[in-house]
């Protein structure tokens, strides 16, 4: 059974925004999923990498929405959660476009 976004406590959003950033490109490199995977417990990691490879990529930003209504973020947790993105997306030096296109999505749906 898949995991309503409703469901999905701070560090599930957390983690599945992660992926998104990791796959913006539509691949994810060995080093931004082990960055990913530094940060959460290996249960949790295969849990909602493989929701996130189920989901359509267009309905995944619906889904992330969604769930960031449930939550209540305080400008700090925002602050170091921006942090963890940018550094996936600089994993490899480097901002490709889709990633600068998907930071500026993800900062209207955070903020």
């Amino acid at each position: 059974m898949l995991s309503q976004p409703n469901q999905w406590d701070k560090s599930d959003l957390q983690l599945y925004i992660l992926l998104l950033c990791a796959n913006a490109d539509n691949k994810e490199t060995e080093k931004e999923l082990n960055i990913i995977k530094s940060k959460v417990n290996g249960a949790k990691f295969n849990s909602i990498y493989s929701e996130f490879k189920r989901d359509k990529p267009e309905n995944r930003l619906g889904k992330i929405e969604k769930s960031i209504n449930a939550h209540h973020f305080t400008t700090m947790e925002l602050s170091a959660f921006r942090t963890e993105i940018h550094e996936i997306f600089m994993s490899d030096g480097h901002l490709s476009l889709y990633e600068g296109r998907l930071d500026k999505i993800l900062d209207n749906i955070l903020y």
